[in-house]
């Protein structure tokens, strides 16, 4: 007997007694032969198929003998499939296990495709080259290539941007025919290809046939395809849909009711079929005549009569299987949530076979209902027994089988006796109240074909609901001892779980790494095992797949009594879809309500056949390279996760593709027309091939076959356009000849020379042509790409030079070069840029860095053309030419040379690795010998314009390699003197800079004499260093004066020469500032702010001096005393040592400049002089003629004379009444005569007018409160009779009050301020114009008197205590200055309706007052309330301790078994409390009889009193204990004795004041 090729199996079928083993390897080998070839629309089909047939009997193996010519599907039994373009999606890499999947696809499949894309040639914009600096020693020489990384160096063509199209290929290559397809809703390149049993339909399902055998209900599949019908009878069809037997047909089966479950034997020759009825019956396919077992329900309505177990009449057999090899050994299980084994014993013939039944699950039905607890109503949900793999194992025997219930997953072994082996509750994860369904299925453990024959677990999918999770079966090793017919230990682990979005009505395998899960929304998921990644969905309600209610009927009353608020239960049981979804060998078949599908995975050769058939060839090749590189699912593809055995699988189909597909496109193949594909389609076919060749690593096939197609057929340029970028991104480094010519050719028509050039020195020299580069790049006038090419192929340094020092020479030479003369000299001067690239170790033009071995090569030759003496004509020949070319530039290159390790002395290696590597002797250069001939050089024959570069040359590297170069001092005082000496101006910082660095090593013999040179020179920096040197700090000060780039130093070298501490003489001192008196005015011309804080700091004696000498330039004067009286940074400076005192002149100055140059600021200034800072008479008429009284009252006010500052202050705000008048009447003269012009600039005069009234009356209030503060308080008296107080005259600070506010009503009033309307209802009557001018003057001069009132009103509302102390009393000095300013404005005016509106002023203040209080009294309370509300709520809730134990003593504080103590320590402690509130009242009463009675009769009878009761209470609340208890918040509790002695403190109550603890567990 065979295995059970049930639910997921897949594996060849196994023979009774042997089972097949194939090697992983040869499983490849047959996948990869299986792949179709690429072929015509008009090639045979069927020319695959021998292969296919021997091939599938070769994985077949050891079929039984009538079986083992069959085929799993015959070329011919599923009808054409038509592929249809569409798209698809390759999801990404997953990183599932590595294997060879052994499931093989159909013949004639055509295959799937991702949409492809073809991503945007990203190409910024090129760099431009920096200009080569002509200045030596500033800038290093840089290439054009070296000043950045690599970049794309254009903008990529618009057609290259947008993603590829399935559809512009089909109208591109519109001569393709398709054959037709079956499953039009599905596209050739899906993950699943669906196809149609049209023939097992036609008769299953037409009339004839559900009126004769009943409509289909159930589905099996092995080698057969079996189906049960509503008639109680099966149908038999093979996989070419030959009909071969009908099962049941006058039998008593046909009287059995519905079938409802199926199931095939291992060795696929006995099927097992479920009835509605409860009655089972097995059929051997051979002689299908009558049943081989029949298997009969039980009648359950006399349980005590009851003498076996089964099914019981009536229940619907929901799920049936064998077990094992046995065709006697069988499992079933019903709608009643009960399941059977059943085995039964050999005999002759059905009727002599006694059938044991073994119940495994759930309880029988009660006849007669419990009304305490009933039975929980139940059903098998999913069942599955466990088949056989391809490899014997220990649970084999056992009959393993998988139950889901609504409440558990049960997983029980049949034999020897039923035994539970695994438990499982449904998953928490589950979604409340979903739909109730259930699934699972095996996948056994199989052996793969592998060189390590590694065997794989057993697997057990199931799913509640939408909940999916993979269990894997382990086996605990048997011990030594242990007999062979023991049963394992066996261990269910969850390995991982899905979580889908709906629940999951039926799950299989598709192979051991792949499932198909199907939704309640008949939603297909193909998820693989390891990643649990759904790779693709599809959806199946097309197909209507069959589903039955098999049990709500059943479980009507749990869903009935759904509780909503628990989410444990579900809303609805779904149907059932278990016995119309099966798996088979790789391949789905569903069971439709009109049809049956079948469906098979697309492998990676299918998917791209089928993309090429409808000539999406680019989309083929692309994902061709992601299948090449491991993306996407190679998994469900079919692809091995080991790199090695997918690129040889890929490689292969790959490179064929390429070449069919450049066939196709230039017109070559059978299926082309004559003329070859769009611009578009080419480009995007060249990237396909070149990113798939750079992905193979296999430049070789782009370049021989693809570049050859397209050069062949003058695409040439096309191609070296798309190979651009890769070539910038450096993925491309090689490029043939042929390829580099086109690319050469055509990049020069339409790239710049520049680019062009970066190109080719990207690319590998190595595999060029060089005389044909060369050429092509002199042509072109390509020169940095010819000196890479000619120096990293050739390791010729020398001939780039020479060939550059030719351009220089043509014309004397008589020879022609392309060219004007200008582009010659640009040529010329790359010789330069070239020799430093070289001499310092970087490849030319790009930077790079050079090999050891090849930088002293190239280092030897460069120094031996100019400097081993050899010449034509003369030696040192090449020299002389470079040098009277550009003596700069070639200088500039050696002083980066210099820096370069191999011009030190004594490299014995390095000479030794020169020799080696040169034919001819070379000499060690050193920088001594270098610069001797350069002197030799250029001693005659060379104007001093060359000359001072070798002269600066030697001056620097003289003194930053000391230890390499010796020079005389002769030439070193040459060197100087031609430094001094330079040519031209703008040398002059170079050559003084160049002095600076040769004395810093070099010591003229008499450096005095040198002076007048150095100043001729104007070597202002060396000077003042020489100076110093040499103490004569005074000519070193003079000397910044002259150096006019270098003068803002002269304040640190004056602070530094007289500062405090210096090591200047007297002497010398005295010259110093004898310098500075005389270059005073020159040194306020470099910074007037530096020079006063620098004077101030160092000789503040000379203020006057420098005042004096700024006398022409007020401003001057100005900033020199703001910085040293007003800058913030000099006052904190002389705050932290001594703040200096200035004469009075200079402050008096500094006010009369601020009238001039700062007005605004007078006034802030003169508050912060002190009292006598200042002479009045000497400020005084500046400041009026300035017209900033303000500043004038305040300084009368600081000198004490306050009376006369009032006045001042009044006539001021007189003289602004009459302006105020005069605007007045201009204005109204202007409305009178419509004269508009000036009517803006009267208006802001007006308004200037107006803010100048409101700040000189708080100028008036100021002076007021200022007078209020030491003057005495008048206060009301309580007798009645004392009110004279009230009438007497006006004091002092009255008066003054009484005047400010005489002057601004006066203001107000002459301004006819009640002539306007008060309320807002007069003011929206204003109309016009001067009625609004009016209006704002009036409501400007209300606000000012406002705010004189509001400040009176602060200044004299106030309480001063009376004279016994016994009380306070309100001041009355605002009332009084009231009632005088009502008394001066009745004699002023004796109607006092004018003053209505000033009144009314008067109050809205006190108003406004009043509202502003009462506003802030309710806020105040309400966030009173809210603290002392939460603190209450605090206090209330207390701490609660940690423990029951003092954390010192460890003894009991509180809780259970203290005793009666604590209460007895309370109720004292309360009774205290209580004597001492009485004692407290007591005192109170006293206190009140004490004012009664007096003497020490009462005094003496209240302290007995006091005594007595003091001692009983202490008598009588004595403790006995450690007393009180201390909580803290942090909730430790302790004693407060013990805390108090831990502590050092006494005792003490804390509620009496006693001393603050902490704890000590935290602190």
């Amino acid at each position: 007997m065979s295995s059970i090729p049930d639910e997921g199996e897949y594996f060849p079928s196994i023979g009774q007694d042997d089972r097949s083993e194939h090697s992983e390897a040869e499983d490849v080998k047959e996948v990869d032969s299986d792949v179709p070839e690429i072929v015509h629309e008009n090639a045979d089909n069927g020319a695959s198929q021998p292969a296919e047939e021997e091939h599938q009997e070769q994985v077949d193996g050891n079929n039984s003998g009538d079986e083992r010519d069959s085929s799993l599907l015959g070329p011919n039994s599923v009808d054409a499939v038509v592929p249809s373009p569409g798209e698809g999606n390759v999801p990404g890499t997953n990183g599932s296990v590595s294997i060879p999947d052994d499931t093989q696809s159909i013949p004639d499949s055509v295959l799937s495709s991702p949409r492809s894309g073809t991503p945007s040639f990203r190409s910024p914009a090129r760099r431009g080259s920096p200009s080569l600096a002509h200045r030596p020693f500033d800038a290093r020489f840089q290439s054009r290539l070296s000043s950045a990384q690599f970049s794309p160096l254009r903008s990529s063509s618009p057609a290259f941007l947008g993603a590829h199209s399935r559809q512009s290929s089909l109208v591109s290559f519109g001569g393709l025919q398709t054959p037709s397809e079956t499953d039009e809703s599905t596209s050739p390149w899906d993950v699943i290809r669906w196809n149609k049993y049209k023939r097992i339909t036609g008769q299953a399902f037409s009339e004839v046939g559900r009126r004769n055998f009943g409509s289909p209900t159930c589905l099996a599949v092995g080698d057969q395809v079996v189906i049960g019908t509503s008639k109680g009878l099966v149908l038999i069809f093979d996989h070419q849909q030959n009909h071969k037997a009908i099962i049941g047909n006058g039998t008593k089966a046909a009287e059995s009711g519905t079938v409802t479950s199926l199931a095939i034997s291992a060795d696929h020759t006995t099927i097992a079929v479920g009835h509605a009825t409860g009655h089972i019956f097995t059929w051997e396919l051979a002689r299908s005549s009558r049943p081989f077992l029949h298997i009969q329900p039980i009648d359950n309505s006399q349980p005590q009569a009851r003498r076996g177990d089964g099914h019981i009449a009536g229940s619907v057999v929901l799920h049936v299987g064998f077990l094992g090899y046995r065709h006697t050994a069988l499992v079933s299980a019903d709608d009643k949530g009960m399941a059977f084994s059943h085995l039964a014993t050999r005999g002759m013939g059905p009727v002599g076979r006694v059938v044991r039944t073994a119940r495994i699950l759930g309880r029988y039905p009660e006849v007669v209902a419990r009304t305490a607890k009933p039975l929980k109503k139940s059903s098998v949900l999913a069942f599955s027994p466990l088949p056989l793999g391809n490899i014997e194992q220990r649970t084999d025997s056992q009959g393993i089988v998988a139950m889901l219930t609504p409440y558990l997953l049960v997983i029980v072994s049949t034999t020897p006796v039923a035994q539970t082996q695994h438990k499982a509750a449904r998953p928490k994860e589950v979604a409340a109240h979903s739909a109730m369904t259930a699934a699972l299925a095996w996948f056994p453990a199989i052996k793969l074909k592998s060189e390590e024959s590694q065997i794989t677990r057993t697997k057990l999918v199931y799913a509640w609901s939408n909940i999916l999770t993979v269990l894997e079966v382990h086996e605990t090793p048997p011990d030594e001892g242990d007999s062979k017919d023991k049963p394992p230990e066996l261990q269910f682990l969850a390995r991982s779980r899905y979580q889908a979005d709906e629940a999951i009505v039926a799950v299989q395998w598709l192979n051991r790494s792949v499932m198909a899960v199907m939704t309640i929304t008949q939603q297909l998921l193909i998820i693989e095992d390891l990643t649990m990644h759904v790779t693709e969905s599809f959806d199946l309600l097309q197909k209507n797949v069959y589903h039955a209610d098999l049990y709500s009927q059943q479980l009507r009353a749990i869903i009935e009594s759904l509780d909503e608020e628990d989410d444990s239960m579900h809303g609805v049981v779904a149907d059932a879809f278990h016995m119309s979804f099966r798996a088979y060998k790789g391949r789905l078949f569903v069971l439709g309500f009109n049809d049956i599908w079948t469906g098979a995975l697309t492998n990676w050769a299918d998917r791209l056949l089928a993309l090429m058939n409808v000539g999406d060839f680019i989309g083929a090749l692309r994902l061709a390279t992601k299948y090449y590189q491991g993306e996407g699912e190679k998994v469900t593809i079919g692809l091995p996760e080991e790199d090695s055995l997918r690129h040889s699988m890929v490689q292969e189909k790959l490179l064929e593709m390429m070449t069919a597909s450049l066939k196709y496109a230039f017109g070559k193949n059978q299926q082309a027309g004559n003329e070859p594909i769009e611009k578009p389609q080419m480009i995007e076919l060249a990237d396909a091939c070149i990113k798939a060749c750079l992905v193979m690593e296999d430049q070789d096939f782009l370049f021989e076959e693809v570049f050859a197609w397209y050069d062949d057929h003058d695409q040439g340029p096309l191609f070296v356009d798309i190979l651009e970028p890769y070539i910038l991104e450096q993925t491309i480094l090689s490029i043939p000849p042929p390829a580099l010519k086109t690319l050469i050719d055509h990049f020069v028509i339409t790239h710049t020379p520049s680019t062009l050039e970066e190109i080719i020195c990207m690319l590998d020299t190595t595999t060029m042509d060089i005389d044909q580069v060369t050429s092509l790049c002199k042509r072109y006038n390509l020169y940095d790409a010819y000196i890479y090419v000619w120096t990293m192929a050739l390791h010729d340094f020398e001939t780039p030079v020479t060939l550059l020092l030719d351009y220089v020479d043509a014309e004397a030479n008589g020879t022609r070069q392309n060219g004007s003369m200008a582009e010659r000299y640009s040529v010329a001067q790359k010789v330069f840029p070239y020799i430093s690239f070289i001499l310092t170790s970087r490849v030319y033009p790009t930077g790079a860095t050079m090999h050891d071995d090849e930088s002293t090569l190239a280092k030897s030759q460069i120094y031996d053309y100019f400097f081993s003496g050899k010449g034509r004509t003369s030696s040192f020949e090449n020299l002389s030419r470079i040098l009277h070319f550009d003596a700069a530039s070639f200088i500039a290159a050696l002083n980066e040379a210099f820096e370069d390790s191999f011009l030190n002395t004594g490299d014995d290696d390095a000479l030794t690795s020169l020799n080696q590597r040169q034919a001819s002797n070379s000499r060690t250069y050193t920088r001594q010998y270098i610069v001797r001939i350069m002197l030799e050089a250029m001693s005659t024959d060379f104007d001093s314009e060359d000359t001072i570069y070798l002269d600066m040359f030697i001056a620097r590297n003289l003194a930053k390699y000391p230890q390499y170069m010796v020079l005389s001092g002769t030439i070193l005082h040459e060197v100087f003197n031609r430094l001094c000496q330079y040519p031209e101006d703008d040398m002059r910082e170079d050559a003084q800079l160049s002095v600076e660095y040769l004395l810093s090593i070099f010591q003229p013999p008499n450096l005095h004499d040198l002076v007048s040179l150095l100043q001729e020179a104007k070597f202002y920096r060396v000077l003042k260093a020489v100076f110093k040197q040499e103490g004569r700090y005074a000519d070193m000060i003079h000397t910044f004066f002259l150096d006019e780039e270098g003068q803002d130093g002269v304040f640190s070298a004056i602070r530094e020469c007289l500062r405090t501490g210096s090591s200047l003489s007297e002497q010398q001192r005295s010259q110093v500032r004898t310098t500075i008196e005389q270059h005073a005015s020159d040194l306020a011309g470099v910074d007037i702010p530096k020079t006063a804080a620098t004077i101030d700091d160092i000789a503040h004696d000379m203020h006057g001096l420098f005042l004096r000498t700024l006398a022409e330039d007020s401003y001057g004067q100005y900033e020199y005393l703001r910085t040293l009286l007003e800058l913030e940074e000099r006052t904190q400076t002389q705050t932290q040592t001594t703040k200096r005192q200035y004469d009075n002149h200079m402050l008096e100055l500094y006010v009369r400049l601020l009238c001039q140059f700062d007005p605004e600021h007078v006034r802030d200034y003169v508050e912060h002089v002190k009292e006598g800072d200042l002479r009045l008479d000497e400020v005084l008429p500046t400041i009026e003629d300035s017209g900033i009284i303000d500043a004038v009252v305040i300084l009368q006010v600081h000198q004490g004379h306050a009376r006369e500052a009032m006045d001042r202050l009044v006539r001021h705000l007189a003289f602004l009444e009459s302006t105020l008048k005069a605007i007045t009447a201009s204005s109204d003269a202007d409305l009178d005569s419509a004269n508009q012009p000036d009517d803006a600039s009267i208006r802001r005069s007006g308004t200037s007018v107006l803010e100048s009234i409101h700040k000189y009356a708080l100028v008036g209030v100021w002076l007021c409160q200022g007078q209020m503060k030491n003057a005495p308080r008048s206060t009301v008296s309580k007798s009645p009779g004392r009110s004279g107080i009230a009438t007497r005259a006006l004091s002092f600070e009255e008066t003054l009050w009484l005047d400010l506010i005489l002057a601004v009503v006066a203001i107000a009033r002459d301004a006819s301020i009640t002539s306007f309307p008060k309320s807002a209802d007069d003011q929206g009557n204003a109309s016009g114009r001067g009625d609004q001018d009016r209006l704002e003057t009036t409501m400007s001069l209300r606000s000012t008197i406002q705010a004189v009132f509001t400040a009176l009103l602060s200044s004299t509302t106030t309480y001063t205590r009376d004279r016994s102390g016994s009380g306070t009393q309100p001041d009355m000095t605002f009332l009084r200055i009231l009632r005088a300013f009502l008394t001066h404005a009745a004699q002023a005016s004796p109607s006092l309706t004018e003053l209505r509106s000033v009144i009314g002023s008067i109050f809205s203040a006190y108003a406004y007052a009043e509202a502003l209080l009462a506003l802030s009294n309710s806020m105040l309370d309400k966030d009173i309330f809210v603290q002392l509300d939460e603190v209450g709520k605090l206090r209330q809730r207390g701490w609660r301790p940690r423990g029951q134990v003092c954390e010192v003593c460890r003894r009991r504080v509180w809780g259970p078994g203290l005793g009666t103590r604590v209460w007895e320590e309370w109720t004292r402690k309360e009774e205290a409390r209580r004597d001492r509130r009485w004692r407290q009242s007591e005192n109170t009463v006293d206190e009140e009889d004490g004012a009664r009675g007096k003497g020490k009769a009462a005094s003496r009878a209240r302290v007995g009193h006091d005594d007595h009761t003091r001692n009983g209470a202490i008598t009588g609340g004595e403790s006995v204990g450690p007393g009180p208890i201390v909580v803290f918040s942090c909730r430790h509790l302790y004693h407060q004795k013990c805390l108090s002695q831990g502590q050092g403190q006494g005792q003490g109550h804390l509620e009496n004041g006693g001393p603050g603890l902490v704890c000590p567990s935290c602190v």
